[in-house]
């Protein structure tokens, strides 16, 4: 039987642009990605095309950190999965950043009930 109650987390695209410094050139020498997954988990993937070091950070509305990964200067690609079972509801903040510049996405998480279907088979 299904629980009750699942964690589901969506991804709101509040902030889909990259937040660029002025000084620096219009492109970033990575890119990154990331989806809810089936289990409820957070993928996050980072691509990196130059020896640019790269953070994942993940934080709560309070602008506390809850997760920081650095991407070093020799690894060209990294994935993690981010399980947010154990975070309580609400907005949080995924950046993932160089010295370049940044790409940031809102997330919010909340518990919804499963929906219950009452339906009735009859056969005779």
């Amino acid at each position: 039987m299904l629980p009750l109650m699942s964690k589901v987390a969506a991804s709101i695209l509040l902030s889909a642009s990259t937040i660029f410094n002025p000084t620096t050139p219009k492109t970033l020498s990575f890119d990154a990605s990331a989806y809810v997954t089936v289990n409820n988990q957070i993928r996050v993937a980072v691509q990196k095309n130059s020896d640019v070091p790269v953070q994942i950070v993940l934080r709560d509305k309070s602008n506390e950190v809850l997760y920081r990964q650095v991407v070093g200067k020799n690894e060209a690609k990294y994935a993690v999965k981010l399980n947010v079972d154990d975070l309580a509801d609400g907005q949080y903040e995924l950046e993932v950043k160089s010295s370049e510049g940044s790409i940031r996405k809102q997330l919010k998480l909340s518990s919804t009930p499963a929906q219950v279907s009452n339906r009735v088979i009859a056969m005779q």
